[in-house]
């Protein structure tokens, strides 16, 4: 059985919001600390910010659309690596996914992989929902192909939706432990998180972390 503490650390405790603030951004630190969080994952424009003891920086990159040209994503993890990110949530481009072209899918997540130092962890978000199945397995590839530490369901923005246990299953399927998977997107109780981590999830992005760690005892 997952104890609190265990699920904490699997936590990057998420603040994307637009509207975020600067004191809220504090306050998600805060909360961190206290929770035992793995990370904070907030917006580039907010990585000021004081962490508590243990706690790692994480911030997104070509989000939440992915619509970007790949030089902009990579100078975007370029200037957020400057700031002392830890780790960069990239989205993919899903109109070069969507037709089948996987090199191209492939040359931007190596060019924002390139911007990143191998000590900074680069997640790629594939926006699962938005993708079929084999859609989904091939974007893990070309993730893994281009030297990506981790596959991640969602941005949490994506109209068809977040996280699903099936995705997550196949992406951990597919990338067979060699990379993470972060399941991201829509998930708000304790029992969705841990169906999330028994399908092979290695991180959640988790809004409410509070309340989700609030249904697992130590």
């Amino acid at each position: 059985m997952t104890t609190r503490a265990e699920l904490a650390t699997m936590i990057d405790h998420t603040l994307l919001k637009p509207e975020a603030t600067a004191e809220q951004v504090a306050e998600l630190a805060r909360e961190a600390g206290e929770l035992g969080t793995f990370s904070i994952c907030v917006s580039p424009s907010q990585l000021d910010v004081d962490l508590p003891e243990g706690v790692k920086l994480a911030t997104v990159c070509g989000f939440p659309s992915g619509a970007h040209a790949a030089a902009v994503k990579a100078a975007e993890a370029a200037d957020s690596v400057a700031a002392g990110v830890d780790e960069v949530d990239m989205v993919i481009n899903l109109g070069l996914a969507k037709v089948g072209d996987w090199d191209g899918v492939q040359a931007e997540i190596a060019a924002v992989r390139e911007a990143c130092p191998s000590n900074v962890v680069l997640k790629v978000i594939i926006e699962s929902a938005a993708l079929t199945d084999d859609e989904i397995v091939a974007a893990c590839k070309a993730s893994e192909a281009a030297g990506a530490d981790f596959v991640k369901t969602s941005t949490g923005f994506h109209p068809a939706g977040g996280a699903s246990v099936e995705a997550v299953r196949l992406m951990a399927d597919t990338v067979g432990g060699r990379l993470g998977v972060k399941a991201s997107g829509g998930i708000r109780d304790t029992a969705t998180a841990l169906a999330m981590v028994q399908a092979g999830a290695t991180r959640l992005g988790l809004s409410g972390s509070g309340a989700v760690l609030d249904g697992l005892s130590d």
